[in-house]
């Protein structure tokens, strides 16, 4: 039991590693002098092709083919808040700042779920955690912290804009994943993490080709430059860190201590992001405020990773939510 609940926390870091290159490459495409929006468009036009070649590993299309054929508008709506509403100001904000800063900030992720829970659900789900949230509050003390020891400690217009953005992504994300996990829990399909990703990503692609569209006569066609990095984003991101981390809370879905330790490794993104910016980018290491900010959000995440997965403890149900805000 204790091997198998190490491996999930190895299993696990790696994960957080291949989800910090997100972070990473999209402020290395954006401070060499390429454009924001390519980096989004391109990593979910390549991220599908990536899937389709890890799909028959991982039990096939499976019965996705009729739930899009019978739902499509749900699976339209919902991918489009999930992947497109969440990547488009994510990746806008890379302009911000260093990557550890855009990392620490889409932290406020995980209070998404809390706080979004009496509006989506109408059964005992729908009740307010006021522990986590209690939690949550030190995790946006963290992000406060953080933004203001960067910007010196005098938040402009734009400082303001660029943390709307990333609590906008960090909302979104979750809303789009859980409210296709409920649309299913109703429907009583069944799909594996990479078929509904697949899925995801394939009735978010309309959107996408329009911007390409658009992209493509605003500012030019991608440089071989931003393809390369934006196909680094989507291999290490969508497709390598997806699987691992599913794969890590399988192991331990029925032991809440390892599963909440299993969440808690996404607290290990902003350290990966500080020390990855710092060698590889020559970004400025946080300091001060900053770097309160940042054990603060660290703290925040390990707490409430325990609580939630202590809270789950048994509930097939509750384990999937925990595990549906983590993917493409």
């Amino acid at each position: 039991m204790r091997s198998n609940a190490l491996a999930a926390i190895g299993l696990a870091l790696c994960a957080a590693l291949f989800f910090t290159m997100t972070y990473v490459l999209n402020r290395s495409l954006v401070a060499g002098g390429g454009h924001w929006a390519w980096a989004v468009i391109l990593r979910y036009l390549i991220t599908l092709p990536l899937l389709a070649l890890v799909i028959p590993w991982q039990g096939g299309m499976g019965d996705l083919p009729k739930e899009l054929k019978r739902h499509p508008r749900s699976w339209l709506l919902w991918s489009s808040i999930g992947f497109v509403l969440f990547g488009i100001p994510l990746t806008w904000a890379a302009n911000s700042g260093p990557s550890w800063l855009v990392a620490g900030s889409f932290q406020t992720t995980v209070l998404a779920g809390p706080l979004l829970a009496p509006f989506i659900y109408r059964d005992e789900r729908r009740r307010l955690a006021w522990s986590s949230l209690a939690i949550g509050g030190l995790i946006v003390a963290g992000v406060f912290a953080l933004q203001w020891g960067y910007a010196g400690g005098s938040l402009s217009a734009s400082d303001w804009l660029a943390i709307a953005a990333v609590v906008l992504s960090a909302f979104a994300y979750p809303l789009g994943n859980r409210m296709l996990l409920l649309h299913l829990e109703r429907t009583g399909t069944r799909l594996n993490a990479v078929q509904r990703v697949f899925g995801m990503t394939l009735c978010s692609w309309p959107l996408w080709l329009l911007f390409t569209v658009v992209a493509w006569f605003a500012i030019g066609p991608p440089t071989g430059r931003e393809i390369v990095l934006a196909g680094g984003v989507a291999l290490s991101s969508g497709v390598i860190a997806t699987v691992l981390f599913f794969g890590a809370t399988d192991k331990v879905r029925s032991e809440p201590t390892a599963l909440a330790a299993v969440e808690a490794m996404q607290a290990a993104e902003l350290l990966f992001a500080t020390v990855i910016g710092a060698t590889f980018l020559h970004e400025a290491w946080p300091h001060g405020y900053s770097a309160i900010g940042a054990v603060a959000i660290i703290i925040g995440i390990a707490l409430f990773s325990w609580i939630s997965g202590r809270d789950a403890a048994g509930h097939d149900r509750e384990v999937r939510e925990l595990r549906s805000d983590r993917g493409a």
